[in-house]
């Protein structure tokens, strides 16, 4: 069975930085795309960026392109979000996902999620 699970959130002033971890343990994990979504109560959550199992990047938000870095640690088996220059509108809660697609920016087509870190950027 699939686990996911998310660290790293936490509460952080305007032009600081975090680094969200993601362990994913299961069987073939190797295979899976990864993702982090974020949700805030005004918005739907929305795809920020995923790697492929080869290590291809692909970033959803242009709000966040030379902020946020994915990468991913394949020894360890963990997925990393680094954020840095954080603002007040990246507050959210940030989920990590497994998808057995291509990266895409679809829920639904990522079928293991973890439960969230809350991310809280203030002024």
């Amino acid at each position: 069975q699939v686990q996911v699970a998310e660290s790293g959130g936490g509460l952080v002033q305007a032009g600081g930085s975090l680094r969200l971890s993601c362990a994913a343990s299961g069987p073939n994990i190797d295979v899976y795309g990864m993702g982090w979504f974020r949700r805030t109560p005004e918005k739907e959550r929305e795809a920020v960026a995923c790697i492929t199992w080869s290590g291809v990047k692909s970033y959803y938000l242009r709000s966040v392109e030379g902020r946020f870095t994915i990468s991913k640690d394949n020894t360890k088996k963990i997925l990393l979000l680094q954020m840095n220059s954080l603002k007040p509108e990246d507050s959210a809660m940030y989920y990590c996902a497994l998808t057995d697609m291509w990266c895409n920016d679809f829920l639904t087509n990522y079928q293991f999620w973890g439960q969230g870190t809350q991310v809280t950027v203030f002024p």
